[in-house]
């Protein structure tokens, strides 16, 4: 009986081609037009035109460029490795069936119901340094305030942990269902040889967690790298380029100076930076797990 497909492959295709299509449209199209658009320029007139490395060039000399790299990398250096922890150690600690782990599990997953630019909003109140609640509580405990998001050291510490606030718990979700497909059964072998709960944790947990780890380690690069909406709505990348992160300084180029081709550049090397990080983070969790 013929159902108008020869074979089973053409209907994994006809139900994929939807998702294939808007995989294409707006993911790949956007990352090509990024990496052509980065070596043309636009004239007075409105034209585009090809300007081959110009763009690029431009990028070199540029020190402003050089500050938002720098404060990238800085950024990501912290944020990432912490984000990783804090959500590891958030999984474990819910994993175990208590009394109170549906409103942990809740109160950990509740940022994530928040949008990124509520957060950065709600923040903003919260650290602002004269009126703000908490230089309020500081204020009561006998402590000085603090001018967090106005001051040049404290401005990109202050907005790694509300980054880090809002993700997780997010992060913390994929780690904990890791966390729940390893087998009771391991544990319990190892336990019966003698291990401890280090031991258990070093040997078998986390061999097992490779797989998840290493995914919300190149997903959580990812996401830090792109992040925008804080730096926009409360630093504009202040003080003196503090938090000046390289999406901000792409934003800035294609909408306050209006030059399109120095803007796909910096998003062609964010897509560059993060594909290199995301092959070396995978490899060395490879190496790591044998």
């Amino acid at each position: 009986m013929k159902h108008g497909f020869r074979e089973p492959w053409s209907i994994v295709a006809w139900f994929l081609a939807p998702a294939l299509l808007g995989l294409a449209l707006f993911r790949l199209a956007p990352i090509a037009i990024a990496l052509v658009g980065g070596f043309t320029g636009t004239r007075l007139t409105g034209e585009t035109v090809w300007v081959g490395l110009r763009n690029y060039r431009r990028l070199v000399e540029d020190p402003s460029f050089w500050n938002a790299v720098e404060v990238t990398l800085l950024y990501n250096l912290i944020v990432n490795p912490l984000q990783i922890v804090i959500s590891f150690a958030l999984a474990l600690l819910v994993l175990r069936p208590t009394p109170l782990v549906p409103f942990f599990r809740a109160a950990y997953m509740a940022p994530m119901t928040v949008s990124l630019s509520l957060t950065s909003i709600l923040w903003a109140i919260l650290l602002e340094p004269t009126m703000g609640p908490v230089n309020g509580l500081l204020r009561s405990l006998g402590l000085p305030p603090q001018p967090f998001w106005r001051s040049e050291d404290q401005a990109l510490a202050t907005l790694i942990g509300v980054a880090s606030w809002k993700g997780v718990g997010y992060w913390m979700v994929f780690l904990l269902a890791g966390l729940l497909l390893v087998p009771k059964e391991l544990h319990e072998a190892a336990m019966i040889d003698g291990a401890g709960a280090a031991a258990c944790f070093r040997w078998v947990t986390l061999p097992l967690m490779r797989r998840p780890l290493a995914f919300v380690l190149v997903a959580d690069t990812a996401a830090n790298f792109l992040l925008f909406a804080p730096v926009y709505l409360i630093t504009q990348g202040g003080p003196n380029g503090a938090t000046a992160l390289l999406m901000f300084e792409a934003y800035q180029a294609a909408f306050t100076y209006l030059d399109k081709g120095r803007a796909l550049a910096i998003s062609s090397v964010i897509l560059l930076v993060i594909g290199v990080l995301a092959l070396l983070e995978l490899r060395f969790l490879r190496e790591r797990g044998g």
